[in-house]
């Protein structure tokens, strides 16, 4: 309050976070698998961030990341690649793949990776699935060397794959998690615009915007 008694005007970035709220994808989380480069993981918070995802998971086994929130969110470094997302995105550390997978197990999460064809595993293309059937979902990225772990895809319920038409048939992290998560979190909140509980109940009785009006 001011001095008069009138609420104080809310700083930008407040009204910013106000203003998006409605718009983050609830329990949606990206991870990342051992990724080799700083500037990846800098770049998928970025993507994260911009597209309203809840959450970002970094297993790292090398402990380049700290394992305090807090830290992570004063890191010049991280907050420098990511341009200064890191500071308004939930980010955790895990020391294994295994960790993580506990943890989002443990918190009835589903995963799905981003991978090539498996041999014995749902393999889809980006375009053809459903994100909104699973009211928890943990989205898979993996080593920009590797590609994902033999058991995080054995613990993941598909593998996803974007079409690719040219003679390079390859994108690197940053890209492909922007293509990806995009897909998945238009859907998911085309979802949660209409409804307050999965399973399509709970329908709202007025419809939320899927989109921000661009400010004047």
């Amino acid at each position: 309050m001011t001095a008069e008694g009138k609420p104080e005007a809310k700083r930008p970035s407040r009204k910013r976070a106000d203003d998006i709220k409605q718009f983050r994808c609830k329990n949606l989380i990206a991870v990342i698998e051992d990724p080799q480069n700083p500037r990846n993981i800098g770049t998928v918070i970025r993507n994260v961030n911009a597209l309203g995802v809840e959450k970002v998971y970094v297993v790292d086994p090398r402990g380049v990341l700290s394992d305090d929130w807090h830290e992570l969110r004063e890191e010049p470094k991280l907050a420098k690649l990511s341009v200064s997302a890191v500071k308004w995105t939930f980010v955790k550390r895990f020391d294994s793949t295994e960790d993580c997978l506990a943890h989002l197990e443990k918190n009835r999460f589903v995963s799905i990776v981003t991978s090539p064809h498996v041999k014995g595993k749902t393999n889809i293309f980006l375009h053809e699935g459903d994100f909104a059937e699973h009211a928890k979902l943990a989205v898979w990225f993996g080593n920009e060397t590797r590609g994902i772990s033999d058991l995080a895809i054995e613990r993941s319920e598909m593998c996803v794959s974007i079409p690719m038409f040219g003679m390079i048939e390859s994108l690197n992290l940053g890209t492909s998690s922007g293509i990806v998560l995009y897909e998945i979190a238009k859907q998911r909140r085309e979802y949660q615009s209409k409804y307050r509980l999965r399973d399509r109940r709970g329908k709202r009785q007025t419809v939320l915007p899927t989109v921000m009006t661009p400010s004047p």
